[in-house]
């Protein structure tokens, strides 16, 4: 049987290697491998390959094209997320695209770690500890259980948080447009409004569309709860930067941790620190002693790089044999 080429863009030698090797000679594939993210320059080595796995490179209109012209058929993302893909320019060039799964703990885990830290004003603990100051002003927490926390998106992972919270005994809230009989166990489904208005927590786990880009934004945080906590661990387009950042400044928000941030392509998983640090969001929101920003780390465990291999590489295969394949996002 003749094995599949899939060529590896941004290929990681320091995690996913080891699971790459050992998965494609599971399923026969022969790789490819780039360990820089696709472009123009370096796009020549995809000839032969029907099948390519990326991360998040964006894949726009010239880069679709040039796919196509190359024959390949299918990108394959090694994320959740897809919205680095021009699904237009897809549907032009009829190519497939699929993303990746993984276990949802990683991510549900993180969000609820940063809840707590921000509830109990973690990151200027640290700072302060750092610098031997151990006075208590300012650094009084809140208690956690008491806690309403609101979660917008009971998707796969949003269901995971809430299943974990359950054990806090928090009030939970819920917005989504479909309705799951076991996140009623837990929580209680409400609509949007009344979930901004009454959470002292929001956290996010939605996708990011044009329906929902900037969910969060001046009019729809002027109706949150003073001193609110916001967390996301989805995509950071969900909220508007600069409302986040007014509200910061005014006091209305308490606390936000963030894992994604807008614009953040380019930025996070590269070294960067001789550089000047090009998004004015980030580096403001970097500053304030009452915001935590991690780089785009809540899926970074070892179960999870597994699995993202694992699906992409499957993928490949399942659109290689015409069967039914759940990690296609497009075409549907």
């Amino acid at each position: 049987m003749s094995k599949e080429k899939v060529c590896v863009f941004s290929y990681r030698d320091f995690d996913e290697a080891e699971y790459f090797q050992k998965l494609s000679r599971e399923l026969n594939i022969e790789l490819i491998i780039c360990r820089d993210g696709l472009t123009l320059e370096n796009i020549d080595i995809v000839k032969g390959c029907r099948y390519i796995s990326i991360i998040t490179t964006p894949i726009d209109n010239v880069l679709m094209k040039e796919l196509h012209d190359r024959g390949v058929k299918m990108v394959s993302t090694r994320s959740i997320g897809f919205d680095h893909i021009n699904l237009k320019s897809a549907a032009q060039y009829n190519m497939h695209i699929c993303h990746a799964s993984y276990s949802t703990n990683g991510v549900a885990d993180y969000a609820i770690m940063l809840m707590m830290m921000a509830s109990r004003n973690m990151k200027r603990i640290l700072q302060r500890a750092d610098i031997q100051d151990f006075s208590l002003p300012g650094l009084q927490g809140r208690e956690f259980p008491k806690l309403t926390i609101g979660i917008i998106g009971a998707g796969r992972i949003g269901q995971t948080v809430i299943k974990h919270l359950s054990g806090f005994g928090n009030p939970i809230l819920v917005y989504d447009k479909y309705q799951v009989d076991e996140v009623k166990k837990h929580a209680h489904y409400v609509d949007y409004d009344e979930l901004i208005s009454q959470s002292d927590i929001i956290s996010l786990h939605a996708p990011l569309n044009e329906e929902n880009y900037h969910m969060i934004n001046e009019h729809t945080l002027a109706r949150m709860k003073d001193k609110v906590i916001i967390v996301n661990t989805a995509r950071g387009g969900l909220i508007d930067s600069t409302a986040l950042i007014n509200a910061i400044e005014s006091g209305k928000i308490g606390a936000a941790a963030l894992d994604v941030v807008e614009d953040e392509f380019g930025l996070y998983y590269n070294d960067l620190k001789s550089q000047p640090l090009t998004n004015r969001h980030l580096a403001i929101l970097r500053n304030y002693p009452n915001v935590i920003v991690t780089p785009h780390m809540a899926f970074y465990t070892d179960q999870d790089v597994h699995d993202m291999v694992y699906s992409s590489l499957k993928s490949c295969l399942l659109e290689a044999s015409g069967e039914k394949n759940p990690w296609r996002v497009y075409p549907r």
